[in-house]
């Protein structure tokens, strides 16, 4: 009997124990609620931001398929991690076994490594608008939206399915409490009894090639488009090729700067506490922010949302 609780402890096939955020609080019944409403918001407004793009026609652009591509990782994206951290906080549990820590890091790899391409595919977009308004339909036709998006999905899929794989295959036989509200790689690599430097040279190569090719597609398409600002004679067309820029680069600053602090800065840099404040940060706080940079700073989202609100206040009187 020994041998098998032994052999079940060496092998990973036991719960592992989340000990959340919610355990650093001192005040846990309020920081959940403030997750919640933060949670119910990002839902909401990224439904309705891709409700509006798909219903109004003068949405079905390359820009706005982009981010309705955006939104819907968003909507993913935090219905992975949050939903289980609120039912274990709510039923005061906080186990998960193996299979859903793996299902549950798979999702996340693949949805954060597919949103570092789709902001790379969005720069580049801008930068064919404005660099080349007068070949964008033929340079962002419907076909290259579709294979763009499509490449930026599966090697989202390819980190997910790489970096779950080998890191589920370590054998876990120190503590099973991961220090973290999620099963996120680098938490859950710090249980292994085995040697993992190896294996965290590699993934940090991988994480830097991720980050490396849409950061330089993002660079160069904005040094190009700054140029073509810059010799712009309208000012009304600054100002927008400016807004619509401006809203891509906040979302890029804050989804990046947090990939790099969690994945490319060394250990002596990373403490549970704060990785779970950055955690916060992206995988909670950046789905919320997305809708409101991508709809109040536009003017086009804003026009479609009037006309929905418009149609409904006739239609109600109609019937009244």
């Amino acid at each position: 009997m020994e041998n098998i609780t032994s052999m079940t402890n060496h092998s990973g096939k036991s719960d592992f124990i989340l000990v959340g955020i919610f355990s650093q609080s001192t005040h846990p019944i309020l920081l959940c609620m403030v997750i919640f409403i933060v949670f119910l918001l990002a839902l909401i407004g990224n439904i309705v931001l891709i409700f509006l793009i798909h219903s109004d026609t003068h949405l079905h652009t390359p820009m706005y398929f982009f981010i309705s591509q955006l939104s819907l990782m968003d909507v993913m994206y935090i219905s992975v991690t949050v939903p289980k951290m609120l039912i274990d906080q709510i039923m005061d549990m906080n186990k998960i076994s193996v299979p859903e820590c793996a299902m549950q890091m798979s999702l996340y790899v693949t949805l954060a490594g597919s949103e570092f391409f789709f902001l790379g595919a969005m720069a580049y977009d801008r930068y064919v608008a404005i660099c080349h308004p007068l070949r964008y339909s033929v340079l962002m036709s419907r076909r290259v939206c579709l294979l763009l998006a499509s490449g930026c999905w599966f090697l989202g899929s390819v980190d997910g399915f790489m970096l779950t794989s080998i890191t589920m295959t370590f054998p876990f036989c120190r503590s099973r409490e991961i220090h973290h509200f999620f099963c996120e790689v680098p938490a859950v690599m710090k249980l292994s009894c085995s040697d993992t430097s190896l294996y965290e040279t590699l993934m940090y190569l991988c994480c830097v090639l991720m980050l490396l090719i849409p950061v330089t597609v993002i660079s160069s398409s904005y040094f190009f488009i700054l140029l073509t600002i810059h010799r712009m004679n309208s000012v009304e067309g600054q100002k927008k090729a400016f807004a619509t820029c401006s809203s891509h680069m906040t979302v890029v600053i804050l989804f990046y700067g947090a990939a790099v602090y969690t994945y490319m800065l060394p250990n002596t840099y990373h403490t549970p506490e704060n990785d779970m404040v950055v955690s916060v940060f992206y995988t909670i706080l950046t789905p919320a922010l997305n809708p409101l940079i991508y709809s109040l700073r536009n003017r086009d989202v804003m026009g479609a949302l009037k006309k929905i609100l418009n149609m409904r206040s006739v239609n109600q009187e109609n019937i009244k």
